[in-house]
């Protein structure tokens, strides 16, 4: 599986972005049909800032700016099911700024939704004690960044 890595096998890293308005979150539908933060693998040469606001704009149409990290989470403690390699899941909350939902190759619609509405999530990337946690971060000023 890695026999083309040279070197120290080091965690891939997936990027999440928490956008709200008028309390409710951000989820765009997947072409499974389930729903997810918008995000995805960190590019080479991205930063966990950039890769978050150009994700949100290749998969929701919004130009956002990543304000707060909300968690840095090991995938396999939080996520099915579990990958052979390591993911560090990093969930920003970010401000919209603008912009406007296009279908595209990834995802179908974009939607907002209160925490007790959610739809069926697209688990293994983000479920739904994550997505109340980011909630949670997006109500409290002074929210503490959770790591593993």
């Amino acid at each position: 599986m890695f026999c083309n890595e040279e070197g120290f096998q080091t965690p891939k890293l997936d990027t999440r972005a928490a956008i709200f308005q008028q309390g409710k979150i951000l989820l765009v539908k997947e072409r499974d049909g389930r729903w997810s933060l918008p995000g995805g693998w960190v590019d080479v040469l991205e930063t966990i800032k950039t890769n978050t606001e150009k994700e949100v704009k290749e998969e929701a149409g919004l130009d956002v700016e990543a304000v707060r990290i909300i968690a840095v989470q090991d995938r396999n403690h939080h996520n099915d099911p579990p990958y052979a390699y390591n993911v560090c899941k990093v969930f920003m909350l970010c401000e919209l700024k603008g912009g406007t939902f296009v279908p595209n190759m990834e995802t179908l619609e974009s939607s907002y939704f209160d925490l007790e509405e959610l739809p069926a999530l697209a688990t293994e990337k983000n479920n739904q004690s994550q997505v109340a946690m980011c909630f949670k971060a997006y109500q409290e000023p002074h929210w503490q960044v959770l790591f593993d």
